[in-house]
């Protein structure tokens, strides 16, 4: 087992080297593999927006199939005082803008929705492992908000990269994974 912090280090080294091309080849994958996925009967989506900096999966292939399939889809507004997260309906009219650390978001304008209305949430993270535990920046958003979701809200990561070999340390606040979408396609836990 390594430590978060080599792993962090490790994994965001690792996709830093990205070229934008690739990643918008890799996210079209990720997008492609999702329908492999038995979810599309769900209403409710929640879905994270990518801060580009740091080159996350783009997640604009994954949500255009929501809006063709017209499913409610979800964006996030982070208090990072707290940590906590308030979530979003987004709509036609919906106003994004980046915060100070590149993530897109809401503004207040928009409808508010409850974490027991949502269905699946499509996670963010840098790596996961064969068991389903999850890196990301260490901040703790989404385990805070993936434990006030309904117990069987569908979670699912999405990553340029395979299930890592190492285990990734975990505690009983870290909520893990029910899925890995990568570039190659669909890992159940």
């Amino acid at each position: 087992m390594k430590p978060k912090a080599v792993l962090r280090k490790e994994f965001l080294q690792l996709r830093s080297t990205l070229t934008e091309e690739e990643i918008e080849t890799f996210s079209h994958q990720i997008a492609n593999h999702s329908l492999k996925l038995d979810i599309w009967d769900k209403s409710t989506y929640h879905i994270f927006l990518p801060i580009r900096k740091k080159n996350e999966v783009n997640t604009e292939f994954v949500l255009h199939i929501l809006q063709g399939k017209d499913k409610n889809i979800v964006v996030s507004k982070s208090n990072f005082e707290d940590g906590s997260m308030f979530h979003y309906l987004l709509t036609d009219q919906t106003i994004l803008k980046e915060n100070e650390y590149g993530i897109p978001e809401p503004d207040e304008h928009s409808i508010e929705i409850k974490e027991s209305k949502i269905d699946v949430v499509f996670v963010p993270l840098l790596a996961a492992d064969r068991l389903g535990n999850r890196l990301g920046y260490g901040k703790g958003f989404y385990d805070r908000f993936l434990s006030n979701c309904k117990p069987d809200v569908i979670k699912i990561g999405l990553s340029f990269f395979e299930p890592t070999s190492f285990i990734i340390e975990h505690d009983e606040h870290d909520v893990k994974l029910d899925f890995l979408i990568h570039t190659k396609g669909v890992v159940s836990f």
